[in-house]
């Protein structure tokens, strides 16, 4: 079958801009609008070396294709920077992307990461970090900004190099540069499943003071109890979803599908409450991403059309405020 070409889709010429589509605004700026970039990190090299099922590289087109149809109700501009492909050196593409990250929080804008293995997490950081230090750099007067990372997952994600790194090791790198640069590490890891995280991973989440919150215990009222100690005590957030955190009936598509998962409906209920949390707690929601889609292993486009969604309510709810 033949795949639909990116960024096309239905035209209700009847309705004017009243019936645009995202395909029909991707790329048309306009003054005075936030703006909010799409980069994609097609990549499943950390996925192979993880043992997981590869293809998870097509997820970025897979997303792309998932959204081009969507009805646009955001007040902002949508911007496809399109993918760094990983082809050879997972380091070098992670940092390629980071890059690019870097660049547009330079200029104080949203980004939304298109995965791709959950390697695009040590990218997104470092394209975070990186932008972090350069405003502290330049603002000699003002304190380094503090950083929180909130991930939803079935996986810790926290596992040790041995030796080289993939898409279960970026949190551990998180850590380990935290712990470099002498920074606290803030990381919240919302849908854990006890079955596919090992003894180690526990003492290691233990050891690293990272919070989180089993896949049978989530729900909005738990995870605001977990969270609002961390917001208070940060600058910048970066949320992360993998979309092996949904159960395996609405997301087959991904690298490791989860045996139980977590709902979507607290998944998107806990975004719309970190939007309008950064106010309370004084934070901004810097960037988010979405990983681990495998459009080889989807059934009818259900993952695909998840992680469409999950982005979806990623703009309405940052730009809604």
């Amino acid at each position: 079958m033949t795949e639909q070409p990116v960024w096309q889709g239905r035209i209700d010429k009847e309705d004017e801009q009243l019936g645009w589509r995202w395909h029909q605004v991707v790329n048309q700026t306009a003054d005075l609008l936030p703006n909010c970039h799409l980069i994609g990190l097609a990549s499943d090299l950390g996925v192979a070396a993880n043992k997981g099922r590869i293809g998870a590289k097509d997820g970025p087109r897979a997303i792309r294709n998932a959204l081009a149809n969507l009805a646009w109700h955001t007040q902002a501009n949508l911007l496809d920077d399109g993918d760094i492909v990983a082809t050879n050196s997972l380091d070098k593409s992670q940092r390629d992307y980071a890059q690019k990250v870097h660049n547009a929080l330079l200029n104080k804008d949203f980004i939304i990461g298109l995965g791709g293995g959950h390697e695009i997490a040590w990218g997104s950081y470092l394209g975070l970090y990186s932008a972090v230090e350069h405003a502290h750099i330049n603002n000699n007067n003002q304190r380094q900004k503090r950083i929180g990372v909130i991930n939803f997952d079935a996986h810790f994600d926290l596992r040790k190099p041995a030796p080289f790194t993939s898409s279960g090791t970026p949190f551990r790198q998180i850590h380990q540069h935290c712990t470099a640069h002498n920074i606290p590490f803030n990381y919240a890891c919302l849908g854990v499943a006890k079955t596919a995280n090992t003894q180690a991973l526990f003492a290691f989440a233990q050891h690293s003071d990272t919070r989180y919150l089993l896949d049978e215990h989530c729900s909005l009222e738990a995870a605001q109890s977990l969270l609002v100690p961390m917001l208070e005590s940060i600058d910048e957030l970066y949320v992360t979803v993998c979309m092996d955190a949904f159960p395996p009936y609405m997301a087959p598509g991904v690298s490791a599908p989860s045996s139980l998962g977590i709902s979507a409906d607290f998944v998107i209920s806990t975004l719309r409450w970190l939007a309008k949390a950064q106010v309370q707690y004084d934070f901004h929601w810097a960037l988010s991403d979405v990983a681990e889609l495998n459009p080889v292993y989807d059934i009818d486009n259900r993952t695909a059309k998840l992680a469409a969604r999950v982005i979806f309510e990623m703009l309405q709810a940052k730009f809604s405020q």
